[in-house]
């Protein structure tokens, strides 16, 4: 479970990034965030992930807070926590199982990483994530021939290498099109019902949000707007979203 409280961030200048921020995920379920570009998506990430440090309030992933760990501690504490960008960020060269497979170095020492070890075990696992995202035939195809959504689908089965309890996923379709974008949104839906993922995503396309979430939260100049169940988000409260201050 992801446990968010009172999570804010003010830069050196005086600016207020994010303010009180508050918001709990499930096991088993997918929140989606919308927002306005500024709106302070990003820096919530940033902040759960740890990239940045929050000038106040309590970040938990199954009862541990990153927020007050350091070193050592905050990487062990980190592996229950994966990430999924707008870019799948695979290394080309190698094929789709050793990219997957890379997902659990985080378990091993620095030195077998730096030699680019992959244990035999994990690429058995690799193999099985695969085939959970759909792509099991792939597997020792080179990661620079996929399609842009089979890309983001082995960085999918990458994060589940990890073995984390929580999956964000930071504008995982942004990049695709139309019909690959329902396919990575339909996998994460399953991927949180099926695997018991407490999932937080944050999204631009409204019509994604109302066909998956489980809960939408609205985010306005760094403060929650709103955190409902999706039948419940009307027209206008996701319109409000996107208006200029100035409006």
């Amino acid at each position: 479970m992801l446990d968010i409280r009172r999570l804010s961030l003010r830069y050196p200048n005086g600016k207020l990034a994010l303010a009180d921020f508050d918001i709990t995920v499930g096991a088993g379920e997918l929140v989606i965030v919308l927002g306005g570009n500024g709106s302070g998506k990003t820096t919530l990430m940033r902040c759960i992930t740890r990239t940045l440090q929050p000038s106040e309030g309590s970040v938990c992933v199954n009862g541990t807070d990153l927020t007050r760990l350091t070193g050592e501690r905050l990487r062990c504490a980190r592996l229950e926590l994966a990430l999924i960008s707008q870019h799948a960020s695979l290394v080309r060269r190698r094929s789709v199982l050793a990219n997957v497979a890379s997902g659990a170095l985080g378990r091993y020492g620095s030195w077998f990483t730096a030699l680019g070890g992959l244990p035999a075990m994990e690429l058995h696992l690799a193999n099985g994530y695969l085939a959970e995202v759909g792509l099991g035939h792939l597997a020792h195809q080179r990661a620079g021939t996929l399609s842009g959504g089979q890309a983001q689908r082995v960085a999918i089965a990458r994060a589940l290498a990890q073995r984390p309890r929580v999956l964000l996923a930071d504008e995982p379709v942004a990049s695709l099109d139309p019909e690959a974008a329902e396919d990575i949104m339909k996998l994460l839906r399953r991927l949180a019902g099926e695997e018991n993922l407490a999932i937080l995503c944050v999204l631009h396309q409204i019509e994604l949000a109302y066909a998956y979430a489980d809960r939408v939260v609205g985010i306005r100049d760094g403060r929650m707007a709103f955190d409902l169940p999706r039948a419940e988000v009307s027209p206008d409260e996701v319109r409000h979203l996107y208006l200029s201050r100035a409006a």
